[in-house]
């Protein structure tokens, strides 16, 4: 990303097993860090307004979660007062939809989606609608989702109902499924699936006309 010329932000949030982390303090520490770049853009030369996040797994529906911080109700425990908006999301076979992978009942981390919302959906419902993008659409923002032919940990085939949603709502949509990669090639920079990221990458970050 760097050869590439892309100025690019870590960003790091209490996970469900640390002091603090799950809901809410994962979701905000994600919002914390997306609306540091203001702060950060004094010193370095960022465009904010072309801010894209990008995230697999977990870390795909933080990522499309962080576009939808525009939404929440002023009394949501997520809410906050000026959120930076983002010019795109790249999710990396991403959690779109909370539901339909709590239901798949295969969350390979056991209860890591129930330790996140702090429990079952039907305990918490108000949670997963302020937590999961299928329940805050539109987006407002493109979003192109890359999905593993071989994943099965959290496969395309899970999110149709979101994707078709999202379009009906408005939002921009390309879903790309890549052959001959699982769930975790995401994560490696030499893997196969790293040329159709960049591509995405490169796409949203074109200058608009």
């Amino acid at each position: 990303m760097t050869r590439e010329g892309w100025a690019t932000w870590n960003v790091e949030y209490r996970g469900v097993h640390q002091p603090g982390g799950g809901w809410p303090g994962t979701f905000l520490d994600v919002g914390a860090g997306i609306d540091a770049l203001r702060k950060a853009s004094a010193e370095h030369p960022l465009d904010l307004e072309r801010v894209i996040a990008i995230g697999h797994s977990a870390g795909g529906h933080l990522a499309l979660w962080a576009a939808t911080r525009r939404r929440l109700e002023p009394s949501s425990p997520l809410h906050a007062p000026d959120p930076l908006p983002l010019a795109g999301v790249v999710s990396m076979a991403g959690i779109a939809d909370l539901e339909a992978f709590y239901e798949y009942g295969q969350d390979p981390c056991g209860d890591g989606l129930p330790r996140l919302m702090g429990g079952p959906r039907a305990d918490h419902p108000e949670r997963y609608a302020a937590g999961s993008p299928a329940e805050l659409l539109p987006l407002g923002t493109p979003q192109l989702l890359l999905w593993g032919a071989l994943d099965r940990i959290v496969p395309r085939e899970l999110f149709g109902r979101y994707e078709a949603a999202a379009r009906k709502a408005g939002d921009l949509v390309e879903s790309v499924t890549i052959e001959g990669i699982g769930h975790h090639e995401f994560g490696s920079p030499s893997s196969a699936a790293y040329p159709a990221i960049v591509s995405a990458i490169r796409r949203l970050l074109l200058p608009k006309p």
